[in-house]
């Protein structure tokens, strides 16, 4: 029987788990587990009263390789989404190798101490995954995950060829805070601070962090503000799709959120360096996590609505140029409403599932390692309307100036 242990009881967990019990024909056994092992049973309370299923739950340190290979083993897990932090890729990895357990994630691995965000470390595990005829999937959440997904629709069913492409995610929900992150604060804000990169002309192009923005008009959400940010699937789509000439990132923020992060960053509390405190080391950015508001946490005050999507220019299967825009919106609070997460873990909780669901059904298969955008993407856009990510497309009149 197929038995999904889902890493990661945050808000991503939470609605992973939330919509596998909803599909119940598809996922039979779930496991879900953490570091600590309360949060993972009051998501389990919450999955019972809104679904009537029972899931189990169990503690784990995915910093362990033989602590959650040991639990694998236990539980008899036939399939492992890691939605746990980035730094634990590789260790769970390592723990599906020795127990012969399929493996899925939503974002690639990054080391602790440099905020470093590529995939040659997880790429390097295609030959033995292929040996031991695994099965490991990466970046199955929204960005990556359906951009990339969204992005090989396109190709199939309307490019002969892709030339430029921008991926815009904008949130346009309001949480009432006046600084908080919509996920892991650690994570966010080493991503938001980290140098932007760009694909183009067969060559990354660096320009300092934040340093280039846009407006652009959002469907459902009005006009926002957007940076050029680097983000992983740029360099995957870039490896499987070398035709593309240029590929770049957007996503908005708030002027509130630029001044708090700017503040935060001038004083030093954005370092991942440790710092001597009270004769202990500390790492300022995981102190300033510890005292922001818990993401999971925003859920029933947040607002408004989540557009995120590609525009892609190129030419046709007809031979005219053409630039299509392909999205989705997403409401914060029809988010909470079914699973207690707001639309920022429900946009990458739902593609954990779908992505899951495709492995356990064998519609995706295949023994290595394996980006969203080396699959059929059919299936995966039939299962996003059924669950809650309706998306829809249209010609622009023009490719975007800028």
């Amino acid at each position: 029987m197929t038995h999904v242990l889902v890493i990661g009881a945050g808000g991503v967990g939470s609605v992973a788990v939330h919509k596998m019990a909803m599909n119940k024909g598809i996922f039979p056994k779930i496991t879900l587990a953490s570091r600590r092992k309360f949060k993972c049973d009051a998501i389990a309370q919450s999955v019972l009263a809104r679904t009537g299923v029972t899931i189990d739950t169990a503690e784990v340190d995915a910093d362990d390789a033989a602590a959650t290979a040991a639990l694998i083993r236990r539980i008899g897990a036939s399939h492992v989404v890691n939605l746990a932090l980035p730094y634990q890729d590789l260790t769970i990895m390592d723990a599906c190798l020795e127990t012969g357990a399929h493996y899925l994630d939503t974002a690639n691995y990054e080391p602790r101490d440099e905020a470093k965000f590529e995939y040659h470390w997880q790429w390097a595990y295609h030959d033995r995954f292929k040996d031991a005829g695994l099965m490991a999937l990466l970046g199955s959440g929204f960005d990556p995950g359906v951009t990339s997904v969204f992005t090989m629709w396109l190709k199939k069913h309307h490019f002969a060829r892709i030339d430029t492409l921008d991926i815009l995610d904008c949130n346009g929900g309001d949480h009432g805070q006046h600084f908080a992150t919509n996920f892991n604060p650690e994570i966010n804000i080493r991503e938001v601070t980290a140098p932007a990169r760009h694909w183009e002309n067969g060559a990354w192009v660096e320009t300092p962090a934040m340093s280039i923005k846009q407006k652009f008009d959002f469907e459902a959400v009005g006009e926002k503000t957007m940076y050029l940010m680097y983000h992983e699937e740029l360099e995957s789509l870039a490896k499987h799709l070398p035709e593309i000439k240029r590929a770049r990132f957007w996503m908005t923020f708030g002027e509130q959120y630029i001044t708090h992060l700017t503040v935060l960053q001038n004083v030093g509390m954005t370092r991942i360096d440790p710092v001597i405190y009270e004769g202990r080391e500390i790492v300022p950015l995981q102190f300033l996590k510890a005292v922001l508001p818990e993401p999971s946490s925003l859920g029933e005050t947040t607002k408004g609505k989540t557009n995120i999507g590609v525009i892609a220019t190129g030419v046709g299967h007809d031979g005219a140029a053409k630039t299509l825009y392909l999205y989705n919106i997403c409401d914060h609070e029809d988010a909470y409403a079914e699973t207690g997460n707001q639309a920022v873990s429900y946009t990458t909780g739902v593609p954990a599932m779908i992505g899951a669901a495709m492995m356990v059904s064998g519609t995706w298969s295949g023994a290595g390692v394996f980006n969203m955008e080396e699959m059929d993407p059919d299936p995966f856009m039939d299962m996003l309307n059924q669950h809650g990510l309706p998306w829809q497309w249209r010609e622009l009149p023009a490719p975007l100036d800028f």
